[in-house]
Parts: structure tokens; sequence; C-alpha cells
């Protein structure tokens, strides 16, 4: 009797075991018994930055989306206006079906360069006099130039589009930079040289109001 009733036992529980593993899944969408939430993964079409001479046309490349292996929409916010210099910003949004948002973002300059200007490669690494960092350009259109931390300042990571549109002129049009802030300049003179030699004040909250020098290496 004793036998029967542990063999009874023992059936049982091999077939309460035997329907809880046929209840756990691991597929792309349940793992065990959890639901598997995939997260909007946000790729740019094109150039991160992208520069357009003054009333040229302007298509938008836009994003390419995903959740999982699956395309998704996703909303487009900001403008471009093509017949006003300018450094513009478009940020793309995407939602997945669980309600979490991913949004990435493209600079577009609209510039206006003459012909002198536009033969200028101010490009390289020029360093703060006050600090020693390094403000490093790259020309990536005529007379637009991608700088990375054009205030010299230790332990940053900004990036912003500079424009020099006639002879030696330069200034940081009004622009929004990584942490949601606007950042411009004032004060600008470029000098020509060996070394070339320029100073500018850096308008934005997170900088003081001091006039900063850099020198080219």
């Amino acid at each position: 009797m004793k036998k029967n009733i542990l063999l009874f036992y023992s059936l049982v529980t091999l077939f309460i075991v035997a329907c809880n593993k046929n209840d756990i899944h691991n597929t792309d969408e349940e793992i065990g018994i959890s639901k598997v939430t995939h997260f909007p993964v946000l790729t740019l079409n094109g150039e991160r930055y992208i520069t357009i001479a003054l009333g040229s046309p302007f298509t938008d490349p836009g994003i390419t989306a995903m959740e999982g292996t699956t395309a998704i929409g996703h909303t487009t916010t900001g403008s471009v206006n093509t017949n006003v210099t300018g450094v513009y910003s478009l940020t793309y949004t995407a939602v997945n079906k669980d309600g979490f948002p991913a949004s990435i973002e493209r600079t577009v300059a609209v510039y206006s360069t003459d012909a002198g200007a536009a033969d200028n490669d101010l490009s390289g690494t020029y360093v703060r006099t006050a600090t020693g960092v390094a403000s490093t350009w790259s020309k990536i259109a005529p007379g637009v130039y991608e700088v990375f931390n054009p205030g010299g300042a230790a332990g940053t990571n900004v990036t912003v589009i500079v424009f020099n549109p006639t002879g030696n002129s330069i200034h940081i049009p009004s622009q929004q930079i990584a942490d949601g802030s606007e950042m411009t300049s004032s004060d600008e003179i470029y000098t020509p040289g060996i070394p070339a030699k320029y100073v500018w004040k850096i308008l934005n909250q997170g900088y003081g109001t001091a006039l900063r020098t850099f020198t080219k290496q």
C-alpha cells in the first residue's frame, strides 16, 4: 500500500513539473515567464551633421527605427529654413509598443560663404592659453567647421558648428548643444599666421564671460 501511495505522488510530481516546463518559453518575445521588451533602436540615415548652401533644396534623409526585428514609425521635431543661414536641430523620436521612447538628433547648417573664405582651411588643433586644453576644428563645407570643445574646457564633450562666412571672421551661430542649452559666441577675432590665433567669448549658461585665447599647434 505504501509503495502504491509513493508511486502515486511521484507520478503527480512528474506531471506538475512537466506542465510547468511546458509553460516556460524562451523566444524572442518571452524568457521563462517574463515578457521581453525591445527598446527602440534608432539609426540616422546619412550624416549626423549636414551642410546646405543658402537657398539650396534640402531633403531630410530621416532615420531607421527598429523594435527588435520590426521597423516602427517615428516623429520628427524641428525644421530647416534653407533661405536663412543658421544651425538647425532635428530630433527624431520613436516609441515601442510598451510605451518606451528613444530619440536621436541631427544638425543641419545652412551657410553662405564668400569666395575668399571658402578657400580658407582653419582645420587643426588649437590650445587654450589659460588651460592648455585642446579644441579641434574640422572643415566640413566651405566656411563651415565642426569644432570639438569650443571653450577649451577640461572634461567637456561639446561639439558645435562654427561659420567663417567672409575673410577671417568666425562665429558660433546660435545652436542647441548636447545638454539642450543654447550656445553662441561674441567678440571673435581670428588672426592667421604661424601660429594662427583666435579669441572669443562663449555665450552659454555653463561658461563664464572671460575672453578665451587659442593658439594653433
